[in-house]
């Protein structure tokens, strides 16, 4: 009984203290107000178009004119004889990004700290991250220049002694290339983050460790890392949420029908069944699956990271 009065108690304490703290500062929640009303129109408002998932969907009858098929389009996604090969592609390509892409842009921050010639510093940073700010489109029309027949990366290749062709062709070759571009555009940008939080690491550790004869090897390893790990472990978890999505753009301007069989994943096979074949129950089906799954990862993720590393983000 008093737990029960304990309780309804803090729970008063906690709207008051809302209340108050709404009143105080107001024009703050208003200017944030622009934000929730932008995620409500374009993220959860369109959740309702989930129940194409469970459709015969036909934009003509609409939402509730649709015959309705239960789990029919579920059972076809995972019964299509390419449901494993979609599967593979989308979690290969995933995870080569998180074990490599993500590392190295750990790596670079951790090089970028090293170096104390602000110029010089500033001008490596400049040219690592301009790729990112350049349009996913050029990036692509550039990768598909550089390993074409005649290409300056099937030329170099060439000279090792591997046959000329264009490497787009070659579903074994579609890997690499995804993951060499995603470096190209995306390490500078994707460090801007630990170099924030290396900065903010406390500078008496380092002198610390200076003076306890310890290298620059040794400070990065035992001072650096450390005191940036909360935030690797936060965007670890992120990472983790997101293995599902891969990047749909750069693989939908890259890919044809003869590479498939390594670039085809869940984002462009509901792109190709939803717009090309027009089977919208279909893709909002796969789509929600899609989502789910990343979910699951994005709680176990930080269920794992709670308990042997202490640190969440919720």
């Amino acid at each position: 009984m008093s737990s029960n009065k304990e309780l309804n108690k803090a729970i008063k304490v906690t709207k008051s203290s809302w209340k108050r703290d709404f009143k105080m500062n107001w024009r703050i929640y208003l200017i944030i107000l622009p934000v929730i009303i932008y995620f409500f129109i374009f993220n959860y408002l369109p959740m309702g178009g989930l129940i194409m998932a469970f459709e015969n969907f036909s934009p003509v009858k609409g939402f509730f004119g649709s015959e309705w098929v239960g789990l029919d389009n579920f059972i076809q996604f995972f019964t299509a004889p390419d449901f494993f090969q979609i599967l593979r592609n989308t979690f290969v390509i995933s995870l080569l990004g998180l074990l490599i892409s993500f590392p190295m842009s750990i790596v670079f921050a951790l090089l970028l700290n090293e170096i104390h010639l602000a110029f010089f510093k500033k001008t490596v940073q400049f040219i690592s991250y301009m790729p990112y700010f350049i349009s996913t489109v050029v990036i692509c029309g550039l990768v598909i220049d550089f390993v074409s027949s005649n290409g300056v990366i099937t030329n170099l290749l060439v000279n090792f002694g591997m046959d000329r062709q264009n490497l787009l062709l070659n579903p074994d070759y579609f890997w690499g290339i995804n993951l060499l571009s995603d470096l190209w555009q995306g390490l500078g940008y994707g460090s801007i983050i630990f170099v924030a939080a290396i900065s903010s690491v406390s500078q008496e550790q380092y002198e610390a460790a200076a003076i306890d004869g310890a290298g620059r090897m040794k400070r990065a390893i035992h001072v650096t890392l450390p005191g940036i790990m909360p935030t690797i472990i936060t965007m670890l978890i992120l990472r983790c949420g997101m293995i599902m999505t891969v990047g749909f753009d750069k693989i939908l301007l890259l890919y044809n029908p003869s590479i498939y069989a390594t670039a085809d994943v869940i984002a462009t096979n509901v792109q190709r069944m939803g717009l090309e074949k027009a089977q919208y129950g279909y893709s909002a089906a796969v789509g929600l699956f899609n989502s789910v799954v990343g979910t699951v990862l994005l709680l176990v993720s930080n269920g794992i990271s709670r308990k042997f590393a202490e640190h969440s983000i919720m």
